[in-house]
Order: structure tokens, then sequence, then C-alpha cells
């Protein structure tokens, strides 16, 4: 299996016998909600619409992967995602075939997709490699390999003496417990590993050290974190998680 990172996303391409191409939590239709929080910005739909579509072009993909959260407002839709989403779902649409697998954003999503293009919230597996939103526990298919989630928005977050912070979206690629991703049933612990994909939203992001220290999903709560590794949005190895340190140590 080969991976291509394209840091203009963040989206990851994924090559097996076919080529995937990955992007999470896109959540158009945030500016409406910031705006009800006394934040305003003008939409940027249309820029982020371009900006997947210019990743389609160099990447080449036979297929484009939504991980979910691709519309933001819940549980009722914006008046900006009224207008907006139905063009937005047909522009990528034209330029690429997409395989939705919805988040806990996604309500109603199913009004502006074609049959076979919506997938199980528990995830499947596609040309060997499990695909979930993350924010439910995955279908038991999806144990024993390679799972690519998103929901958490990691955001590598480094700061200096004086406090002043670098960000960058980053991917988490660690070791889960796979027993500790069934809520009903036994699972068999296997070898399993997820790969974490950080939001394609230019506004979303979350530190990965709360990550790892206040897991918030199944998928975060069954990584060990002496196994985690930080990948740059570019594709730069960083390290392993332990080498932050903690929030105290800033």
């Amino acid at each position: 299996m080969k991976l291509e990172f394209f840091s203009e996303g963040p989206a990851v391409l994924v090559e097996e016998s076919q080529r995937n191409l990955v992007v999470a939590d896109l959540h158009f239709g945030i500016e409406a909600d910031l705006a009800a929080h006394g934040m305003h910005f003008r939409s940027r739909s249309a820029s982020r619409v371009k900006r997947l579509l210019r990743i389609v072009d160099d990447a080449k993909p036979d297929a484009l992967i939504l991980l979910g959260d691709i519309k933001h407002s819940i549980p009722t839709p914006t008046r900006q995602e009224y207008y907006e989403m139905p063009g937005i779902i047909s522009a990528i649409r034209e330029k690429i075939p997409i395989i939705v697998f919805p988040g806990n954003h996604d309500i109603g999503i199913e009004q502006y997709l074609k049959p076979g293009e919506l997938q199980p919230k528990e995830g499947a597996v596609i040309d060997g490699v499990g695909y979930l939103h993350g924010h439910t526990y995955p279908s038991d298919e999806l144990i024993g390999g390679l799972i690519v989630a998103g929901h958490h928005h990691p955001l590598l977050v480094l700061r200096d003496e004086v406090g002043c912070a670098l960000q960058s979206p980053a991917y988490i690629r660690a070791d889960i417990e796979a027993k500790r991703l069934s809520e009903l049933h036994f699972v068999p612990d296997c070898p399993t590993r997820v790969l974490f994909v950080p939001a394609f939203n230019e506004i979303a992001g979350y530190d990965i050290r709360q990550i790892a220290r206040d897991p918030f999903a199944p998928l975060s709560k069954a990584m060990i974190p002496e196994s985690a590794e930080i990948i740059l949005a570019d594709g730069t190895y960083i390290g392993p998680l332990a080498m932050l340190g903690s929030d105290d140590d800033d």
C-alpha cells in the first residue's frame, strides 16, 4: 500500500489496486454557525470546493472518499447549507465519483446523494482499507487492518518560550487495542492500526495532545499512545507523540 500526502488539503491518496483520495471534515456551512456566535466570516465554500478539485486534478484518483462531516449544522440545515450544498455536491460529483461515510454533522446528507454513494456510518472496507468518520464504533470487518478515520481534527501545536505557537494540521498514526472497539460484543484483539486524518476545513483543528489525553470517540479511546506517531499534512514525519510532552511543559 502507498500513501501520498497533499498538504493543500489536507488530503491523502491511498493506493492499492485502485487510487482513492481521502479527505475528512469539510464542514461546509460552518460560517453560518460562527456568525450565530458573533464571529462573522464570508462564506469560504466556493474556495474550499476549488481547493478540493485542484487536488483531484493533481492526484488523478479513481474515487474520492469523504470521511464525514461534509456539512456543519445540526440537527437542521442553515440557510447557507440549504442554498450551497446541492451545488457543492454536484460540482464534486461532476469531477470524480464520490463515496461518503457520514459523520455526526451529516444529518440529512442523503438528500444530496445518489444511490450507492452513501456508506454505513460504522464504516466499510474498500480495496483492503477500512474507512469511517470515527464518531461510532467501527464495523467488525474493519478490525485487523488499517482504519482511516476523521472526526478528530488533529492539529500539531508547538509553543516557544514566549508563548508563540506554530499550528499545523497533522495526521496521527497509531496502533489500537481492537478488543476495545466493541460496545456490545467480543472483538478479537488482532493487530489494527488507525490513521486519523486532519480536517479539510481550514478553521477546524484540535490539539493532538488533547486528543491523546482526553479521547472522545471509540477509536481514540482505543489508541495506544506509546505507539502514536505524527505526520504533517505534506507527509513529513515528525516523530512519536511522546516527544511533544504535555501541555504543562509549554
